[in-house]
């Protein structure tokens, strides 16, 4: 005999589910606002933005400063102004030659991408498939048209023009308070929050600062050890274009996964284009020893703590940031998700029960 529906039960659980459906729509409705109202001040934000992932890389030596007996605003100045000429020397001798032959690094991908092509249409693959065809064309058309977008954002990212003179020096302005003042925001802030406010945003801003400063700054130093070590490979091999394919290799290692395997997949159609079969397959191997040498040599000695994100959060996360924000959202995707993590894991830590610990604490084995 079939047990009947209790009316009781499906009252309630329908209710259950219009009203965790009525909360969910309005968290997107909530999420949507807050994104085009992020859009309508992109302005101010971006430069925000930039300020603070050049003072990750800065704050270091101020702080070295500070402890030392430096006031505040002289170890900022010092800072700033280092800064300064540090990038204007990279726009001298990296920038320049980079924006110079980047018209030649986008017609050799093009190229190696139809010879591609023209391999796998010969034996022993034959492929003729009208639809891998029009891909391959449409790759080809997209090398063409967003590789010298992404050389000259490299340039700009390396330069100090950043988004335009206006963005880049209101960055520098900012970067310059956040030295200076940057240890009084927090104690400002809780002072400026109600309740329990006061505590739970000055302590999740802090966590987030913490792991975007330990991302940016390894990031940066794996990235520099890649270029460095693939650049000397393909200078060796005598392999065009040395110089403009390290410096997308250093600006794609800030892109984890996906970035290691564009850069990649560039150098060795460069070399494929131009030195042959055998320097483009020893090109490969190069890179792929230093990608193990990254995953299990410098990431492991680099980085003291992960971001705690899962491979798959991180590949979704680039994916996501860069159809809808192009490179500066696959750059922004994986320091966005990892400070949305932290948020999540402040307040899982606060939602969760005390007891279940002190359960598990009074449950544990003391020794005598």
């Amino acid at each position: 005999m079939s047990a009947t529906l209790s009316s009781t039960r499906t009252r309630a659980a329908l209710r259950a589910s219009a009203r965790i459906s009525v909360e969910l729509l309005l968290l997107l409705v909530g999420l949507w606002a807050a994104l085009w109202l992020l859009g309508q001040m992109w302005s101010i934000v971006w430069p925000l933005v930039v300020g603070l992932l050049i003072t990750t890389l800065t704050w270091p030596p101020t702080r070295f400063l500070r402890r030392h007996g430096w006031p505040p605003a002289l170890a900022a100045a010092l800072v700033t102004v280092l800064f300064l000429l540090v990038a204007a020397g990279i726009v001298a001798l990296i920038a320049v030659p980079v924006a110079s032959q980047s018209g030649e690094l986008t017609d050799g991908v093009v190229e190696g991408l139809q010879r591609v092509r023209e391999w796998a249409a010969g034996p022993p693959l034959n492929i003729g498939d009208a639809e891998i065809t029009k891909a391959l064309d449409s790759a080809v058309a997209r090398a063409q048209d967003g590789l010298g977008n992404m050389v000259t954002t490299v340039v700009s990212g390396v330069s100090t023009v950043v988004n335009g003179l206006v963005t880049a020096v209101l960055a520098i302005f900012l970067m310059f308070f956040f030295l200076k003042d940057g240890p009084r925001f927090l104690p400002w802030l809780a002072r400026q929050l109600p309740g329990r406010f006061a505590a739970d945003v000055p302590t999740v801003a802090a966590r987030s600062w913490d792991t975007l400063g330990a991302f940016v700054r390894s990031q940066a130093l794996v990235g520099l050890l890649d270029a460095v070590l693939i650049g000397l490979g393909l200078w060796i091999l005598d392999v065009p274009l040395v110089l403009p394919l390290a410096v997308l290799t250093f600006v794609s290692a800030f892109v984890p996964i996906i970035g290691a395997l564009f850069a990649g997949f560039v150098a060795v159609l460069i070399a494929l284009v131009s030195n042959g079969l055998t320097d483009a397959l020893l090109v490969l191997a190069i890179i792929i020893v230093v990608q193990q040498l990254e995953g299990n040599v410098f990431q492991p000695m680099i980085q003291s703590r992960g971001l705690g994100l899962h491979a798959a959060v991180v590949l979704l996360a680039v994916t996501l940031g860069g159809s809808l924000a192009g490179i500066v959202g696959s750059l922004l995707a994986v320091p966005i998700a990892a400070v949305l993590a932290v948020i999540w894991n402040y307040v899982r830590e606060q939602l969760s029960d005390p007891s279940e610990e002190s359960g598990a604490d009074a449950g544990a084995v003391v020794p005598s």
